[in-house]
């Protein structure tokens, strides 16, 4: 997404998927009103969650694929998808507003985001969702490294735009979809990965910016999810706050390093 928009801003969640996989889990709170107790229970089983959370990425997804085609630049498309969470965001917000005290509390446990929940059948499908967005990530290496440069260059290098640009749509959408589905809508990482990557690896080539992305966005979720587990108690941090706690002053200190380093 930062390489296609070439807005250090951009992020996984910049098209709205996370928005609309919220919306729809939110929806579940709904059910709470008209049968006490049922929402709880749904949110206890963790493929109730996945399934009402791909359904809402998949919506939207089709929906930016279907803009995508429509709409050529770039930057409304960012525009488009930013406003798209905007209108999910509100209508998650009215949900929350009139639903029950349960029915929220079980909602903001999952936005809260969590790797806990997955086991192996979980982690097998979540795997095979992966796998189909890193092949796809892994043939359009050409294309970012042409994107990097804008898209006269791209074009130049006989980069069909519409098709990359389709293709990692695609791509992202797999990716975070599948993500949000089992383990929530973690914030932070993969919006600062890239950038410490970047830092640590002076390197441009997608070929080996995406790899260390992968571990670099892995160990630091691992990090993070070790520091959430507190020693001597039975209680577990809420993810995002780790992650964001972590992450953020880390960026910030490695952005200050690296300017000093250059002057």
């Amino acid at each position: 997404m930062q390489t296609l928009f070439r807005n250090p801003m951009a992020g996984p969640d910049v098209l709205g998927l996370t928005s609309g996989a919220s919306l729809f889990v939110a929806t579940l709170l709904l059910v709470g009103q008209f049968n006490p107790g049922f929402t709880v229970s749904l949110f206890q089983n963790p493929w109730s969650i996945a399934l009402a959370a791909s359904m809402g990425g998949a919506l939207v997804f089709i929906l930016i694929i279907f803009i995508a085609n429509s709409v050529k630049d770039n930057t409304s498309l960012l525009i488009i998808g930013l406003m798209i969470s905007a209108a999910t965001s509100s209508i998650v917000s009215v949900m929350q507003f009139t639903s029950q005290a349960d029915d929220l509390q079980a909602f903001m446990v999952w936005t809260l985001g969590s790797v806990g929940n997955t086991g192996w059948k979980e982690l097998s499908v979540l795997s095979l969702i992966i796998l189909g967005g890193l092949i796809i990530s892994y043939a359009l290496i050409k294309p970012l490294n042409g994107w990097l440069l804008g898209e006269n260059y791209a074009k130049n290098l006989n980069i069909n735009l519409d098709r990359s640009r389709f293709l990692i749509v695609i791509a992202t959408g797999l990716l975070t979809g599948g993500v949000t589905a089992f383990c929530g809508p973690i914030a932070f990482v993969g919006l600062a990965v890239p950038h410490l990557v970047r830092l640590l690896v002076p390197a441009t080539n997608h070929k080996i910016l995406i790899p260390a992305v992968m571990v670099g966005g892995a160990s630091l979720l691992l990090l993070c999810d070790m520091l959430a587990q507190i020693p001597g108690s039975t209680q577990v941090l809420p993810l995002n706050a780790v992650t964001s706690m972590i992450g953020a002053p880390v960026v910030i200190w490695m952005i200050i390093k690296a300017k000093r380093i250059s002057v």
